[in-house]
């Protein structure tokens, strides 16, 4: 089986009760609300990938404050020719305020709206499981960066 990695970095930037999130599409065309972020490019520092994606995906320069985590999740997924691919995503997550610029939607990326939303709000969207993840992370602050699985 053929395995890739894929390393990206998110920020949870949260002004006035508001948590900054940006709407993509599924595999099957349902609108979600993302943490805005993506993948680093061959050789880029984490730091430098969240303030691009985030200028790319809300329009906002932000100022990274602080490294809240690391959420680490491994799947398999169909690859070309529907043979599967062990995927490994490994999701740095930051903390970061606004510091420049405006409110924009992303043309041709993969978003398509960026929007404040409050965070009481939050669980009613319908969201990707690492908003959650980086939530807890942001709320709870633990020192070594790794979330202990809720008990339930």
């Amino acid at each position: 089986m053929r395995r890739t990695l894929r390393v990206a970095a998110y920020a949870v930037v949260v002004r006035d009760g508001q948590l900054l999130l940006a709407r993509s599409r599924d595999e099957h065309g349902v609108a979600e609300w993302v943490l805005p972020g993506g993948g680093m490019e061959h050789g880029e520092d984490p730091y430098d990938t969240v303030r691009r994606e985030l200028e790319e995906e809300t329009g906002y320069l932000i100022e990274v404050t602080g490294f809240l985590g690391v959420d680490s999740g491994r799947h398999t997924l169909t690859g070309r020719f529907r043979r599967p691919v062990d995927h490994h995503a490994l999701r740095l997550i930051y903390e970061a305020r606004v510091a420049g610029g405006e409110l924009c939607h992303e043309i041709g990326g993969s978003t398509e709206l960026a929007a404040w939303q409050p965070l009481d709000a939050v669980p009613g969207l319908v969201r990707i499981g690492l908003i959650d993840t980086a939530l807890r992370l942001w709320r709870e602050r633990p020192a070594e960066g790794h979330l202990k699985a809720a008990l339930g």
